[in-house]
């Protein structure tokens, strides 16, 4: 597994889930792991069922085999101070900006600049070492913006690159996109068994290749059990179903055989036609030629338990 592992995916699918989850699975055995949020909603803190996150990284999880998970908020004001601390050693001007207001108008009149401090500060966990230069964690895992803004956004580094010729912040974007276009990084799209998730994980794909981003994986989250097999499900279509079904619930000891028979036979019906979409949906992204993934419906609700039983299901999956 490449050491940035960038999870997306259209609003809804469970992406957040998703990410959570990845992060808790490569965390098995002993690494370590930073998750990070970079849309300031603090849907990780909420899977982990932990206070709000601040702007620094905070262990909020141990996976099994004693790994532990980091994670960070990012706050596109204060990595914008770091990034003027670091390049132009502003030290209190800096903190007179932000009380000035400054940084707040920046980062809001400029929404590429907010994505080239995010991606800058997830690129820096992945190459941070320490004093032994070992890294500071095995793995970054990073919940990032839909599938509709994923390839700007990744790319962003590339236009600043060209737009400033020379300078910090021409090598700053540089070695970003050192980072997000090497084999160091991977993007994973997250879709449900949907025509429309399904539609835009698959444009999704085409233009990260296009723009020669590294697609990783495709996550299908919530998928529902399979109740009937093939020949159960050709049954439903057989004008003979309700006579045979009656008969069998008579002989069951079931009264009123007759009214229970259209209920179930609808129920039956409605089953079969989502079967047969989800099994056009799932050929439709095999046709992606990546490697699938199906995380289970949690049909009792997502909680902290449900957390780690999906990422023991990526790991069952080779994670």
């Amino acid at each position: 597994m490449s050491r940035l592992q960038v999870v997306s995916g259209k609003g809804g699918t469970g992406k957040t889930t998703v990410a959570a989850a990845l992060a808790l699975a490569l965390a098995t055995k002993g690494k370590r792991t930073l998750l990070v949020e970079v849309e300031g909603r603090q849907g990780i803190a909420q899977l982990f069922e932990t206070e709000t996150l601040p702007y620094e990284e905070r262990k909020i999880a141990v996976a099994p085999g004693g790994g532990e998970v980091y994670a960070l908020a990012i706050d596109p004001e204060l990595a914008l101070l770091d990034y003027l601390q670091m390049f132009y050693k502003l030290g209190g001007a800096g903190r007179a900006l932000k009380k000035l207001g400054a940084i707040d108008f920046a980062t809001t009149i400029a929404p590429g600049l907010r994505d080239v401090l995010l991606t800058g500060k997830a690129c820096e966990a992945v190459r941070r070492k320490d004093k032994q230069g070992r890294y500071a964690y095995d793995y970054v895992v990073m919940d990032a913006p839909p599938t509709g803004r994923i390839t700007r956004f990744l790319n962003v580094n590339d236009e600043v690159a060209g737009l400033a010729r020379m300078g910090p912040i021409h090598n700053q974007a540089q070695a970003v996109m050192r980072v997000i276009k090497s084999p160091q990084t991977e993007v994973h799209l997250v879709t449900l068994l949907e025509e429309m998730p399904v539609q835009e994980t698959l444009d999704g794909v085409a233009e990260l290749r296009a723009a020669q981003l590294p697609v990783g994986r495709i996550m299908v989250n919530m998928v529902r059990p399979a109740l009937l097999g093939e020949p159960a499900l050709a049954l439903t279509r057989s004008p003979s179903v309700a006579p045979e079904v009656t008969g069998a619930l008579t002989a069951a000891g079931l009264s009123g055989a007759k009214r229970l028979v259209g209920p179930l036979l609808a129920q039956a019906e409605e089953y079969a036609e989502r079967y047969v979409l989800e099994r056009a949906q799932r050929e439709l992204l095999t046709g992606a030629e990546l490697p699938l993934h199906e995380l289970p419906l949690l049909t009792e609700g997502l909680d902290l338990a449900g957390l780690y039983t999906l990422a023991e299901e990526l790991r069952q999956q080779g994670i």
